[in-house]
């Protein structure tokens, strides 16, 4: 245990890996930890084994303080959780995507690109206003409309909060070492009043947000989002409002920071890579004119803008290593067994840095993934484990239920910004040189339960009047024909 870093841990998991192979176990405490660096046993174990590997570890934080047990991504695989994954998944489907979401993705894609023209500085706020306003909308009907929303600046605090508190060696090894339970926790950096605020926190919006669709309800009646159709399921699912406000809570949140941490890593790929951004925006050119936005139409004319958000997810992962799974029985796998109990633990960063998979895997290089050319849901359930694009979605009965929402929103995203802006380099304004941001996964990203880069300031050109004025027009487009169908409940009450 000693030997285990306290930040960062996938760097060592990886090295270890080069020394033990792609499967090996770590003994911490009681615990046994199976690491999985090698994509045939990442098949095997926990796509092929599901059935026995969906369960989680015990968490005191994550499952007493933080979330009360109820949350969707660390309960175990109990009828329950297979229920509330069942009725979040039919409004995040493939099919639900192309038919209904796609008008709002597209709408709220180009007010990002509206809003970036206005204040480019705050361009990472406007993406994350982006990802949060599409799940909001599709989750609880309501939209967040600004950046300067009280709400906005409430949810990133909870964002915030949440990363610390969740951060590797944030809060003492209890799970490990049950022991430490009993150690006053003013000794141990006050870590049990410091998860609570977070859990407040979070209930506090939650709940607040639920209590809006029932003031919403009680004037005009239902609408087409998720917690209406929850809650007029309520009679047949027997969800508690608990539950139904947990529910749409998680979706929600979990639908927000994990996209827009990978859209940031792509700002940062493109300033650090001009000639791959100068390609990518050939290939739009080439089939998009001036006057009209990228769309969902477009997903099988730009082959290389689909590369580009593949290499994005394996270059710089939302995740080191994945949430951990749990063995719920004995499994035998070549010649070992696994006892039951056993954590199973994803190195996404080994993974996504396997030499043998990707040649020079640390450069940022799309052509890697030339004729990859479907979404990362078709790749995630081939029976081939070499047919996998990447790791970031999760596996097996833990596939993330909003891997088809997610994947259009990056598509929409980077089209439309490389469509429109020159994405470059700031520059100091004292030197004249440009502001070269800390790529390095070590020192230039936050780690929390995600890995998001740091802030950084980038330069963004709009690439012609004509492209301002089909934004300017397209946002109008928007205003009326999409946004004028969400609820406008003034969300500063929550």
């Amino acid at each position: 245990m000693l030997q285990m870093p306290t930040t960062k841990i996938f760097f060592k998991l990886t090295e270890w890996a080069k020394q033990y192979g792609g499967i090996y176990s770590l003994k911490v405490g009681p615990s046994t930890i199976i690491v999985l660096s090698d994509r045939h046993a990442v098949k095997e174990l926990l796509d092929k084994k599901s059935s026995i590997s969906s369960d989680r570890p015990t968490s005191v934080l994550r499952q007493e303080l933080l979330t009360g047990g109820d949350h969707l991504l660390w309960m175990d695989a109990t009828p329950e959780w297979r229920l509330l994954r069942k009725l979040i998944h039919a409004d995040l489907t493939e099919g639900k995507c192309k038919q209904l979401h796609a008008p709002l993705q597209h709408a709220e894609s180009v007010q990002m690109l509206h809003d970036m023209l206005q204040t480019p500085s705050d361009w990472r706020r406007h993406i994350e206003r982006f990802t949060n306003s599409i799940v909001l909308c599709i989750v609880y009907g309501i939209r967040s409309p600004s950046i300067h929303g009280k709400y906005l600046q409430r949810f990133e605090k909870l964002l915030g909060n949440w990363a610390a508190i969740n951060a590797f060696g944030a809060t003492p090894p209890v799970d490990v070492i049950p022991a430490l339970k009993w150690v006053p926790e003013r000794f141990l950096g006050n870590w049990i009043s410091r998860a609570t605020v977070v859990h407040d926190e979070m209930r506090a919006l939650y709940d607040g947000l639920h209590e809006l669709v029932l003031r919403r309800r009680e004037r005009t009646g239902p609408m087409n989002s998720v917690i209406d159709r929850l809650l007029d399921q309520q009679g047949t699912t027997s969800l508690t409002r608990h539950q139904i406000s947990n529910l749409a809570g998680v979706t929600m949140k979990g639908g927000s920071d994990t996209s827009a941490a990978v859209l940031a890593s792509f700002v940062l790929a493109m300033i650090l890579h001009p000639a791959i951004r100068k390609k990518a925006q050939a290939e739009i050119d080439a089939v998009i004119p001036e006057d009209r936005l990228p769309d969902d139409t477009d997903y099988d004319r730009l082959p290389y803008i689909m590369s580009i958000i593949k290499e994005t997810q394996r270059w710089r992962p939302i995740v080191g290593v994945g949430v951990p799974h749990q063995l719920s029985e004995d499994l035998w796998v070549e010649g070992k067994m696994l006892p039951k109990g056993s954590m199973l633990l994803l190195n996404v960063w080994g993974l996504h840095h396997d030499q043998s998979m990707y040649a020079n895997p640390a450069e940022f290089d799309p052509d890697r993934y030339r004729g990859w050319i479907s979404f990362s849901a078709e790749y995630a359930n081939s029976a081939d484990p070499g047919k996998r694009d990447h790791f970031a979605y999760g596996n097996g009965r833990r596939l993330c239920p909003g891997i088809h929402l997610a994947e259009r929103n990056l598509f929409h995203v980077v089209s439309k910004m490389l469509w429109a802006f020159d994405i470059e380099m700031a520059v100091d304004t004292k030197t004249g040189q440009p502001i070269v941001p800390d790529s390095s996964v070590e020192t230039g990203f936050r780690e929390g339960l995600t890995l998001s880069a740091k802030d950084f300031p980038i330069t963004l050109n709009v690439r012609s009047e004509a492209r301002r004025n089909a934004i300017d027009e397209a946002f109008l487009a928007a205003c009326r024909d999409v946004f004028a169908k969400y609820d406008d409940t003034d969300l500063s009450t929550v």
